[in-house]
């Protein structure tokens, strides 16, 4: 089966965690909007009926229609890279999920009073947002993520990569992107976070797509934004 992946044309966004998914899995995907436009996409979503989604992206796989990143990203674990035991389950979405908490918050600085707004309306909110998310909530997360790898290593759940691993490397991405003083200052404490983020990178699965004109850089319309006045060691 070619799954058809809907997300927003000119941003990695949530998008790109799907993506990193289909592509290692080597899974066959149509990535429509690209291919027909946003409103496209637009008007695919108010098709939907019942199972219309609150937001992209958007997974269609026949007769199904399953929205959010996380819960796109159980489905395709289930079929294709993910663990097929329970406890490996639930271990896999509670990392995705944790990530997604984390990618939530790093978007609520640059956008702390309303997403809504611009960032140039809400200057003075996000850098005091900005200050909270770097000197608490980075190093609280980044530490979780190494305190599972001491655990289970090398990767997240053990010996083989699986789809949180491709996510956590998207986030280290974003992050490096966004902050890169602070991601310098919080490195010699993450080796093996570092580690996993250049294996991903290594993965032969990947290359094509990781050094090709598909993969989408980061910009300041996305999630990671690179807001200097934001970034501090």
């Amino acid at each position: 089966m070619t799954y058809d992946l809907w997300y927003w044309t000119g941003i990695p966004g949530r998008g790109e965690f799907v993506r990193l998914a289909l592509e290692a899995g080597a899974i066959p995907y149509r990535d429509r909007a690209c291919e027909e436009g946003d409103a496209a996409m637009i008007e695919d979503m108010a098709r939907r009926g019942g199972q219309i989604p609150f937001a992209p992206p958007y997974l269609v796989a026949g007769d199904l229609c399953i929205a959010q990143t996380a819960n796109i990203l159980l489905f395709l674990g289930d079929r294709h890279l993910g663990p097929k035991d329970e406890a490996g389950r639930l271990g896999a979405q509670a990392l995705q999920l944790t990530i997604a908490d984390m990618v939530a918050e790093a978007h609520n600085v640059h956008h702390p009073v309303a997403s809504g707004l611009y960032y140039r309306d809400q200057k003075p909110e996000a850098a005091r947002a900005a200050r909270a998310f770097r000197e608490e909530r980075m190093p609280k997360y980044l530490a979780y993520f190494e305190r599972v790898l001491e655990c289970d290593g090398p990767w997240l759940l053990g010996a083989a990569w699986t789809y949180p691993d491709l996510s956590l490397f998207q986030l280290l991405e974003g992050l490096a992107y966004a902050f890169p003083k602070r991601m310098a200052t919080l490195a010699s404490d993450i080796p093996l976070i570092t580690a996993v983020r250049e294996r991903v990178r290594k993965l032969p699965e990947l290359a094509d797509y990781l050094h090709g004109e598909r993969r989408l850089p980061f910009n300041e319309d996305g999630l990671f934004r690179h807001y200097p006045e934001l970034d501090a060691s």
